[in-house]
């Protein structure tokens, strides 16, 4: 089952991520995110109106998350996000992450967001394919952009432009 992540989900969530953190390249930080630090970082996708969702089993244990962040924070960026997702990394390539991303495009397509734009530490064939099986293109590779342990890590840029048109309701020109 998909649904919107909930405060309570942050445990499972900060274990999911922090396995990347502790073993992949997937993610550039080092240390550990804490109970807190996941708490604020769903606050902070909420109070901008973006979805993070999870995937649950029948049981209600967290398989995995997506969600939708401000690509950049000056307000012309606005209709914009980057895209984000995680899976409990012994249950890669069964599916799981097709059917968050699935979730989540429906959810961007009902507001007011033009384009989605996913960020891949390279190489990593599976998110490739993942974010190419959405209909995202490549658009950018920075090379040698981070280091992790002991090697640097290129950086490739995925996009998709969305078709919602829905007009922000900001006051301002667009």
């Amino acid at each position: 089952m998909i649904r919107s992540a909930k405060y309570t989900d942050a445990s499972m969530l900060a274990d999911i991520y922090n396995y990347y953190v502790a073993n992949t390249t997937a993610t550039f930080e080092i240390e550990p995110i804490s109970l807190d630090d996941m708490l604020n970082r769903i606050k902070n996708i909420e109070s901008h109106s973006l979805p993070w969702l999870v995937c649950e089993n029948k049981s209600g244990e967290v398989l995995g998350y997506a969600y939708a962040s401000q690509w950049k924070e000056r307000t012309a960026y606005r209709h914009s996000v980057e895209i984000t997702v995680y899976l409990e990394h012994n249950l890669t390539a069964q599916g799981l992450g097709s059917k968050l991303y699935t979730a989540l495009f429906a959810n961007l397509e009902k507001l007011p967001i033009h384009a989605a734009i996913g960020g891949i530490s390279l190489p990593n064939e599976a998110s490739v394919a993942l974010h190419e099986k959405f209909g995202m293109e490549k658009v950018a590779h920075f090379s040698e952009v981070g280091k992790k342990f002991g090697k640097w890590i290129d950086v490739g840029y995925w996009q998709v432009l969305l078709t919602s048109g829905i007009p922000l309701n900001t006051g301002q020109l667009d």
